[in-house]
């Protein structure tokens, strides 16, 4: 049973007719989820797919997105989920990297999958293949398949997925999560929610990320819960589905409980049937937690997590103990230490980073087995993130370790950006930092000087040119991830040696 994909089997034949997946009036049972795996399956053989091939996904929250991942799972293949808002060049970055070869790719991303396989390589050497998914030719050849009713028996420290997460480098890290880690987080979203056969998850948190993959799919599949999907978060819409198919657990990130409360129709919509929500990704605000209880009448709930641990660490328990912007205590099954640079264990009430060991700590960094010993180097996660407890033992976020910029529940790191920038003719040097925001946490600015001949004229020449890089950035990054504002300086403030330093930008 270590195969994540058995939990379907199991809830597929206890409720067949329960619906899984909702998007609108589109609705997909635990019946024909689990056949439309098996079909998938069958797909995958005849691509040639085998145990431990990795397999990309490109989608937002639609129905093929469950039916595709679960069918990859039930192959023995590993699930490489990659944000349906990349480029070709970060889809090609991906590819190569995981050495995927066979790329599911929604309809609406088919160009940017397209360039990014043709740019890739892998270690076959062989073409990446796209399947373009959509509702014509896809389901029809899904429909014409021959189910594979069984279930690729493997080891619970199997690979089941490679998550892309950045580090300080700007180049991105697959964590590498195992069955088992996923199995056992699932277990854990389903107990700390409480969530039950019958009930209505919110799907708005994408199923790429690791938070709406673990807590929202994977659970509602383990307990036989509906997810009711909303592909674009769009607050009024979000409303509207909590009404119509009166949701029962709500789990996003903060800006999105801060777009709904801002929403004119949260007054008029019936709340009702929510009786709790978490949030996760970034912190929440203590006044908008307050907000939301009293606009909801339901608990809002805060945890902490990362793609490296499934992602559950700890997390606020109704009926317990709980401090607003706290996130909780550790899950069971998990430690978490509070430890200075050397690795030592401080005591109560000081800051320093979160490390953590247990069930939920990935298996390392997909082939980098570098950043592994440096993340793990003796057992112990080093999450990057500083924190204390405090005399009750629940847990504080103070600050980011590191300069990652968290925009609305995203992780945009600077270099990243950086090096997209000065690919811009006109730029000489760059520095990319985290503004407050009130909607999104942070935004993201980039200062820019630069080089000699490229001085604007004027004001309205400054504002063209800075408009112009945003553009540039716009059309090489993600949509999360370029800068929304540009300022043009002489120079950027350095140390001795060279260095930029970033803490000595205003803007």
């Amino acid at each position: 049973m270590s195969n994540l994909a058995n939990n379907l089997v199991a809830t597929a034949t206890r409720s067949p007719a329960a619906v899984a997946i909702k998007l609108d009036d589109v609705e997909v049972t635990f019946g024909a989820l689990e056949v439309l795996s098996q079909k998938v399956a069958t797909l995958l053989a005849g691509h040639g797919v085998q145990r431990g091939d990795r397999v990309a996904l490109i989608m937002p929250n639609i129905p093929q997105m469950a039916f595709v991942y679960y069918g990859i799972l039930r192959a023995g293949a590993v699930v490489v989920p990659l944000n349906p808002l990349l480029k070709g060049r970060e889809v090609a970055y991906h590819l190569t990297d995981s050495g995927a070869w066979l790329v599911f790719a929604w309809e609406g991303i088919i160009a940017e999958a397209q360039s990014g396989a043709e740019a890739s390589g892998t270690e076959r050497g062989d073409e990446v293949t796209v399947v373009t998914v959509d509702s014509g030719a896809f389901m029809q050849s899904v429909s014409a398949a021959e189910p594979t009713p069984g279930v690729v028996d493997l080891d619970g420290e199997d690979t089941a997925v490679v998550l892309y997460t950045s580090g300080t480098t700007g180049r991105p890290k697959g964590a590498t999560l195992s069955h088992t880690n996923l199995s056992r987080n699932t277990e854990i979203s389903r107990d700390l929610m409480g969530t039950a056969e019958g009930e209505v998850l919110f799907g708005g948190l994408p199923f790429f990320h690791i938070f709406g993959q673990t807590c929202a799919l994977n659970a509602a599949v383990l307990t036989g819960a509906t997810v009711t999907l909303l592909p674009r978060f769009e607050p009024g819409k979000a409303l509207e589905i909590i009404a119509r198919d009166r949701v029962t657990v709500f789990e996003g990130v903060p800006t999105m409980y801060i777009a709904m409360l801002r929403h004119p129709a949260v007054q008029d919509t019936d709340l009702s049937s929510v009786r709790v929500a978490v949030s996760g990704g970034s912190a929440l605000p203590v006044e908008v937690l307050h907000e939301f209880e009293r606009v909801f009448k339901a608990d809002l709930l805060e945890g902490y997590g990362l793609s490296e641990t499934s992602p559950i660490v700890s997390f606020n328990r109704v009926g317990a103990l709980r401090k607003p912007g706290s996130i909780g205590t550790p899950v069971e099954g998990v430690e978490v230490r509070i430890i200075d640079p050397d690795g030592a264990e401080l005591p109560q009430g000081e800051v320093g980073e979160i490390a953590v060991r247990g069930h939920c700590v990935m298996k390392g960094y997909w082939e980098n087995p570098d950043a592994t010993s440096a993340a793990i180097p003796d057992g112990w996660f080093r999450t990057g993130d500083l924190a204390r407890v405090d005399e009750d033992g629940l847990l504080f976020i103070v600050d980011r370790k590191k300069d990652v910029i968290l925009r609305g529940g995203y992780n945009v790191y600077p270099r990243e950006i950086e090096e997209v920038l000065y690919e811009h003719p006109a730029v000489a040097e760059a520095a990319v930092i985290g503004v407050p925001d009130p909607l999104h946490g942070e935004e993201i600015v980039a200062v820019i000087g630069l080089k000699a001949g490229y001085a604007p004229a004027d004001d309205a020449a400054k504002e063209a040119l800075a408009a112009e890089v945003v553009e540039f950035a716009k059309e090489r990054v993600a949509a999360y991830k370029y800068p929304r504002r540009v300022v043009l300086v002489d120079a950027l403030p350095k140390g001795p040696t060279g260095k930029i330093l970033k803490r000595e930008i205003s803007v």
